[in-house]
């Protein structure tokens, strides 16, 4: 994966990245009623475009060697979020996915 989301996301209604997207690789979370809201990116479709990056208006988007050290944990979960069931997700990240 070369792009990750990472914190600045939660909570963050703007789906600006999303709408870019030219392979449709980032994903909200399933229920975004339901608790905290983030985006994620698919690890193995995403292209490594750049489109997401700019448009975000919060930040959050960074290649894995740029996330910030206190965001480095962001790296795996974008990629548990696609390859884990809820739960293990849950259990693993202290998160509903």
């Amino acid at each position: 994966m070369v792009y990750i989301i990472a914190e600045p996301c939660v909570d963050v209604k703007d789906h600006a990245c999303v709408e870019v997207c030219p392979v449709d690789c980032i994903h909200p979370r399933a229920e975004e009623d339901k608790g905290e809201v983030m985006l994620y990116i698919h690890p193995e479709e995403c292209i490594d475009c750049g489109a997401c990056e700019p448009v975000c208006p919060v930040t959050a988007i960074f290649t894995e060697q740029d996330t910030p050290d206190q965001w480095k944990h962001y790296i795996e979960m974008n990629a548990d979020y696609y390859r884990m069931s809820q739960e293990e997700f849950e259990a693993k990240h202290g998160r509903k996915p």
